[in-house]
This record gives structure tokens, sequence and C-alpha cells, in this order.
């Protein structure tokens, strides 16, 4: 994956060489770009690498500042990799693999099976695990959160107020606490994600899913939206069964 970062305080072309030197040694780095004249630095790494982690690179020359480009005027692209949709999506597979059996054997231990009970099971399952991941990295999800969500683009601390929520949201599915308010809120926050989603998948852009967190590379597709959807679906569902 590409990004773009400003960097300012380079006033030649030794400084220039010297801010791609430094850059170069970050470990995950592929290639380092940087203009003098345009003070931009696009950065080829092997996986998503914090703006904080750059910064400590050039921590020794207090004179070079780098920051990320404003999120509506910053590329990220995902590596195209030829990978078969199995390969591709194999994490994203294997965790809602993991959650779907896990909750069916726990509905179906007791000698019968109840779909509400057992969609109560998985949304808890589908926050509590998802969080996990958002959680190992809050930062690096907030960064590439912010990349395509329509309210994290504006207010970049949504990415880690998001985090949490969806912790909550499972705890509150897990203990039965007020399953009316919870799967409203479920279904108001999955919906304004959603946009995000679509939005980048109909216009083909390029960018890195977060939904995972910062662990995995998955390109944003249809497989977010689904992921999503079908949260607002079974929130929505419960919704209207206690109405």
């Amino acid at each position: 994956m590409t990004h773009s970062y400003q960097v300012t305080g380079m006033t030649c072309s030794s400084c220039e060489a010297k801010v791609r030197d430094l850059l170069k040694k970050v470990p995950g780095v592929k290639h380092v770009s940087v203009d003098l004249k345009s003070k931009r630095a696009t950065i080829d790494m092997d996986k998503h690498i914090t703006a904080t982690t750059l910064k400590k690179a050039l921590a020794g020359y207090p004179a070079y500042q780098l920051s990320p480009l404003e999120v509506e005027h910053q590329e990220i692209i995902v590596e195209e990799e030829k990978k078969s949709w199995a390969k591709t999506y194999k994490p994203v597979i294997l965790v809602f693999a993991y959650i779907l059996i896990v909750t069916l054997l726990i509905e179906t231990s007791s000698g019968s099976f109840n779909w509400v009970t057992w969609m109560n099971y998985f949304m808890t399952g589908f926050f509590l695990v998802f969080s996990f991941f958002k959680l190992l990295n809050v930062k690096g999800f907030a960064e590439s959160y912010a990349t395509y969500d329509i309210v994290a683009k504006k207010w970049m601390g949504w990415g880690y107020v998001y985090v949490f929520i969806e912790l909550a949201l499972g705890i509150s599915f897990l203990v039965g606490f007020r399953p009316f308010l919870i799967n409203a809120i479920t279904f108001v926050v999955m919906t304004v994600s959603i946009i995000g989603v679509l939005q980048s998948v109909l216009n083909k852009r390029k960018i890195k899913c977060a939904c995972l967190g910062d662990v995995f590379n998955l390109p944003m597709s249809t497989i977010t939206i689904i992921e999503d959807g079908l949260m607002i679906a079974m929130s929505a569902f419960m919704i209207f069964r206690m109405i």
C-alpha cells in the first residue's frame, strides 16, 4: 500500500535525500519518493505504518516535520496482489465462520433452536471479535477508517470512539442490557458506517478496509457491505419484534 505525507523543513536537495534515507530505514518501508518542490513524501510499505512511527524516524532532525495529508487529498492504494478471492479474504471468512459455528453450537446445545436467540449470540460474537482486532492498534484503525467513513473524514476522533462503541455493543448483547436501545444504536451506527463503505465500493476506490483493524490488509469490497448490512438487518429485525 502507498501513503502520501507532507514534509516541511526541507530547503535543498540534500534535505530531500536525508529525509528519503531516514524514512527508508523504517521497518516495513519498501520505497520512498520525496519531492522538495511539493514538500511531499510518498511511501510504499508492506503494511500500514502509523504517522507516529514515521515521525520518530525524523526525530533526530527537528527541522523536518512529517504529517499526513488531509484525508480528502490523501490516496491510499491497496496493492494489486495476484491472489484468489478466497485467499485474499481468508481472514474475514475465517472470523465469520468461527463466530457462526460457535454461536450455532451454543444455541443448539439445549436441543432446540431459536433464531432470535441465535442472532443475539451472533451479534455478541461479531462485535466482541471485531472490536478485539481494532483494539490491537486503535490509532492504526482510526487512520484507516478516516479514509472512507463519512463521520471520521470530518472528525478523526470518531474512529477511536467507534472501537469502544463496538466493544460496548458486544458486551451489551452478551448481558442482555436494554435490548431495544442497543439494537437501535446498532442500527444507527452501522447504517452510518455502511454509507462510506458503499461510496468507496461504488466509486471503485482501491483502499484498505478497516473492519479487522490494522491487523489484516484487506481491500474494501462487497464483503464489507455484507458485514455492515448483516448487522443492520439483524438489529432491524430485533427492533420490529419488540415494537
